[in-house]
């Protein structure tokens, strides 16, 4: 009974969150309507490919233009192009070869105990990359087709290449994808959660906190961190890639993902290390039992600060990159990030006595913050 009461609330939540997707992509722009504009493009090119190969010119194997119309309408046109060209060369390579083995050896199933290795084997090659799998695909048609004749499969790479052409024709020229938007999504993503995650471990450094459970959060926190920032950097390729051959950038004037956000990877990588850093620290000084080489005090005050202001340092500079805020202010909070950093280490000589592993803790902290610092001000204006 539990369990049943759990798949309901289960379903429920699903439900939910498919119809919130719904809702959004109907009512604003964003990654819900991306989707489902690619979703009926896909289908027009289907329906497209079959109309003219099977119901105009009822073409032997029309299914397959519909086929490679739907797979080819792709995340950006630039994909769509390349993986079509390798595609085609998988299909036909695999036809070829099926048909030329089974029409010599007048049998199909002998045919197939000798033509399927060898194109799986010919998929794996480099140039057919992610595609080379249809090479298989290309030979099983023809050999589970029916009788095996040139002119059929001819015809099957005929419409083979008409519905590549229809495929990448459709995701060119209806609203071609671009991806600015969710690079700069997965940008402010990565640059909130550094700035959240900084200011909670400064507010726990500042108020005395060094619970393990509580350090351990943090520290995983940290670690999603940097997914986010990975997911990022993965976004910005994805732009670049979807402005490649694209008429969506000539009619809006669109620019590639320029410096600005090589230089935001650059820093949110930085930060999610020292982010990273710090919280393994402070969960190894809160898992030992020595309270003697947790950072305490002045130190941690000082540090607590450090993390506050590297917080709004990192949040000024997604704002100057990707807002409306001006370098100036960010300027100054590089400067002062300096000045707290310069306080820290003079409060670390003077009060850290000479206990090799509070020494170690010390050190640890200042040399993260010293990076971070230090790429703070040489992204920033």
């Amino acid at each position: 009974m539990q369990s049943m009461r759990g798949a309901v609330r289960s379903a429920r939540r699903h439900l939910g969150a498919g119809a919130q997707a719904v809702r959004r992509a109907c009512v604003e722009p964003g990654r819900e309507r991306d989707l489902a504009v690619q979703a009926v493009k896909a289908a027009l090119a289907a329906w497209v490919t079959w109309s003219v190969a099977g119901w105009w010119f009822e073409a032997p194997a029309a299914f397959v233009a519909p086929w490679v119309a739907i797979v080819l309408v792709e995340s950006t046109v630039y994909r769509s192009l390349a993986h079509g060209l390798q595609q085609l060369a998988a299909i036909a390579t695999g036809t070829v070869v099926a048909t030329s083995v089974a029409l010599l050896l007048h049998s199909t199933m002998t045919a197939m105990v000798l033509v399927l290795p060898t194109v799986v084997l010919l998929g794996n090659w480099q140039r057919l990359g992610s595609q080379g799998i249809y090479a298989a695909t290309g030979a099983l048609f023809v050999l589970t087709g029916g009788t095996v004749s040139v002119a059929t499969s001819a015809a099957r790479i005929a419409e083979a290449v008409f519905g590549a052409a229809v495929g990448i024709a459709v995701n060119a020229l209806v609203r071609p994808p671009v991806y600015l938007r969710d690079t700069r999504a997965a940008l402010q993503d990565a640059t909130g959660e550094a700035y959240d995650i900084l200011r909670t471990v400064a507010d726990g450094l500042d108020k005395g906190r060094w619970d393990v459970h509580e350090a351990g959060t943090w520290h995983e926190r940290a670690l999603r961190l940097q997914r986010l920032v990975d997911q990022a950097r993965s976004a910005v390729g994805w732009s670049r890639e979807s402005l490649r051959i694209n008429l969506r950038r000539r009619s809006s004037a669109m620019s590639t993902p320029g410096k600005d956000y090589d230089d935001a990877i650059v820093v949110l990588d930085y930060a999610a290390v020292h982010t990273a850093g710090v919280t393994r620290t402070v969960l190894e000084a809160a898992s030992e039992d020595c309270p003697e080489i947790r950072p305490q005090g002045p130190i941690a005050r000082h540090y607590a600060d450090f993390l506050r202001q590297s917080a709004e340092a990192i949040h000024l500079y997604s704002q100057c990159r990707f807002g409306h805020r001006r370098d100036h202010e960010l300027h100054q909070a590089v400067i002062e990030l300096r000045r707290t950093l310069d306080e820290l280490r003079r409060h670390a000589l003077s009060s850290v006595p000479d206990d090799p592993d509070q020494m170690a803790t010390y050190g640890t902290l200042l040399t993260q913050a010293r990076r971070l610092a230090d790429q703070l001000a040489l992204s920033g204006p």
